[in-house]
């Protein structure tokens, strides 16, 4: 540390031409920096000053020095800032908890700014429906996740559960989906003769549950239920395959009436919204913040 105080005081002394200007700007005494030259010169053995009218000038071996005192003490600094940054940085894992496709939810433009943000960090993805991510939260098996449900809407956690909070990313519409061929099996699309033709449904912790449920429900209806599947995916399969009804994305459903001629019920949409959700006891925490400013920016929310 000495020889460190001794280079300070050199280099300082060097750019001010003068000890009481070096000594004002390392917050020093004068007779401390002349004293700190004085042990550097002799430790070198070499004269690095020379006096004129105005201060002090550097001889040819303190020109030849310079450079390499302010590249050690530049140096020392860089080695601090690092340092420092260690502390900083945010390290650990993040688990994250996605549904549907990856593109409907922008999840690699969500990693690849997450490896930029916080790189220290590791991701873990486990996919699943809505229900399985809420309930994975609230038992703290996951950080973050994606989360369905009807706009406006707060999840269901049930009496003395952890508080969740969410941020709606987008609405869209879920539609009625039938086989090609049945158009005029959806001749009328009231909710009574949607029930009583046969469904592709999901388990209860899926969207399309809820949201089928909640609407037949309100008109004193049961859908006709021929099979259950877990993933959206299977449930078009089935439909291509003439099995029955069933709830599709919007963008979806229109994809898959241009390209394979299913059917779409006029006039019947369901409305969604993706959201995002957290527990509120954990919003601060810095990781689960870096990751909302994240979607904040992917959404332009």
């Amino acid at each position: 540390m000495q020889d460190l105080k001794a280079l300070r005081a050199f280099v300082a002394v060097a750019h001010q031409g003068s000890v009481s200007r070096a000594a004002e700007e390392l917050h020093l005494t004068q007779p401390a920096v002349s004293l700190k030259l004085k042990q550097l010169q002799e430790t070198l053995g070499l004269r690095l000053f020379q006096r004129h009218a105005q201060g002090l000038a550097l001889t040819s071996d303190g020109h030849a020095l310079l450079p390499s005192a302010e590249a050690a003490l530049a140096g020392l600094q860089a080695f601090k800032i690092s340092a420092q940054s260690m502390h900083e940085t945010l390290r650990g894992r993040l688990r994250i908890g996605t549904i549907v496709d990856p593109e409907f939810i922008r999840l690699g433009a969500l990693l690849h700014r997450l490896v930029h943000r916080i790189p220290q960090v590791e991701t873990e993805l486990h996919h699943g429906t809505s229900g399985y991510v809420l309930e994975s939260l609230l038992k703290r098996e996951l950080d973050v996740g994606f989360y369905l449900e009807s706009p406006g809407q707060m999840p269901e956690t049930g009496e003395g559960a952890p508080v969740v909070e969410m941020v709606e990313l987008t609405h869209f519409d879920y539609n009625v989906i039938a086989p090609t061929g049945w158009s005029s099996r959806l001749a009328r699309t009231d909710w009574a003769s949607l029930a009583a033709l046969p469904w592709i449904v999901t388990p209860p912790r899926s969207v399309h549950y809820r949201l089928l449920t909640q609407r037949m429900l309100a008109h004193g209806l049961t859908p006709n239920r021929v099979a259950q599947v877990d993933q959206e995916p299977c449930m078009i399969d089935l439909v291509r395959a003439g099995v029955g009804l069933a709830l599709a994305r919007d963008a979806n459903a229109l994809q898959e009436r241009q390209e394979r001629g299913l059917v779409v019920a006029k006039g019947i949409s369901l409305p969604c919204a993706l959201s995002f959700v957290w527990l509120k006891e954990r919003r601060d925490e810095p990781v689960i913040a870096a990751v909302r400013g994240v979607l904040e920016d992917i959404w332009s929310l």
